[in-house]
């Protein structure tokens, strides 16, 4: 099985409740940054345990999958144990016996289409220009940098083709014009969006996962944004935004990032 592969089959351990191929696949020392879970492959395994005992059934559907170096990275819908449907990236890396070995996450209700009728999951799907790949991180770093952190935002305009962008996140049109929209509409409601620290940047091809934390509206939230790259232009973007639990709550010490 290749990375991608194994990834794909541990998500799905939580529909089909197989603890043995769970073990199989997870290093011993597995490091969980999910906050509401234990850390470790015996606290995984209980949680498949538990989802497996439950009176209704989970369910899983992936919707993309990424791999870059020894990390695999994933956009997915759950829905467990009847608890709703929500959107999730999952990222997960391998140890050098090929165990899955660390999980990180961020999750969010499954919402309506948003303003420009888009939802968290549609747009487009072919991994194409790995030979870009390399190309395609910096680009998004430097983004992340010069515009979502607001270090050089008169840079903004450059990173697109004019008004041409796809937008999936749920309360965002499409195009910078719908992006300046909702900013100025959060301002006016005393709301900022804040990037403060870009913690990976995973890329295969023409698509780049960054994940961020900051801020929204002053409390601390974790920000996973997937782009895809087109011609060294920024085309589209899909985003799960996380507010990021007090540490009072969390159930490992290892922290969301």
């Amino acid at each position: 099985m290749t990375n991608k592969e194994k990834a794909l089959a541990l998500i799905g351990t939580f529909e089909s409740g197989d603890t043995k191929a769970a073990r199989e696949l997870l290093a011993e020392g597995y490091i969980q940054h999910n906050l509401a879970y234990g850390t470790g492959r015996d606290a995984f395994i209980g949680s498949v345990e538990y989802l497996a005992s439950a009176p209704v059934k989970t369910t899983v559907e992936n919707i993309r999958a990424f791999e870059d170096g020894d990390k695999v990275f994933l956009q997915t819908v759950y829905n467990f144990a009847g608890a709703g449907k929500q959107v999730a990236f999952d990222i997960f890396r391998f140890d050098e016996n090929g165990k899955i070995a660390e999980h990180w996450d961020n999750l969010a209700v499954f919402a309506a289409p948003n303003p420009s009728n888009h939802t968290q999951i549609d747009g487009y799907m072919a991994v194409e220009d790995l030979d870009k790949t390399e190309e395609n991180r910096e680009l998004v770093r430097n983004f992340l940098i010069d515009v979502m952190q607001g270090k050089h935002p008169e840079k903004t305009a450059s990173y697109f083709y004019g008004d041409r962008y796809i937008q999936h996140n749920i309360s965002i049109a499409d195009g910078l014009s719908g992006l300046g929209t909702a900013l100025t509409e959060l301002s006016k409601q005393g709301i900022q969006m804040i990037y403060n620290t870009t913690h990976q940047v995973l890329a295969e091809g023409n698509f780049v996962l960054g994940v961020s934390e900051g801020t929204f509206g002053g409390v601390p939230t974790s920000y996973y944004d997937l782009w895809r790259v087109e011609n060294g232009k920024i085309a589209e973007h899909w985003d799960v935004m996380e507010t990021i639990a007090d540490q009072s709550t969390w159930k490992n010490s290892n922290g969301k990032f």
